[in-house]
């Protein structure tokens, strides 16, 4: 198998909206609704074997998953198991607490956002 394919935080945006392109936030819910990338689906790690064996397989194999974590680790090891399954797969390094675009979500209640926290 060949190794992982990885982009740095900053790559994101080359991919944003484009056609068959997924971007999988792979952190909490909680989190994710904290903040996220704009258009990014929410498919927890830590509940990543139920996904793989329902959500994942409606995922057209000809599409790109583009996966990010808090840091990067778990994307890792997110697309090592999905290129075994024949997905293509790339992984932010890092994570997103790399990025600094301005496709970022933050919730109101967010402590960027929130002054009173």
């Amino acid at each position: 198998m060949a190794g992982i394919d990885t982009i740095s935080a900053q790559q994101l945006d080359e991919y944003y909206r484009q056609d068959v392109v997924f971007i999988i936030d792979l952190r909490s819910p909680k989190e994710y609704l904290e903040c996220h990338y704009f258009g990014a689906l929410n498919l927890p790690y830590e509940d990543f074997d139920e996904i793989e064996n329902t959500i994942l397989e409606h995922l057209p194999k000809e599409g790109l998953m583009i996966l990010y974590c808090d840091r990067g680790s778990a994307s890792l090891m997110a697309a090592r198991e999905l290129m075994k399954k024949g997905y293509r797969v790339k992984s932010v390094v890092g994570g997103i607490h790399s990025y600094s675009g301005s496709n970022l979500y933050f919730s109101p209640m967010h402590s960027k956002i929130n002054k009173n926290k």
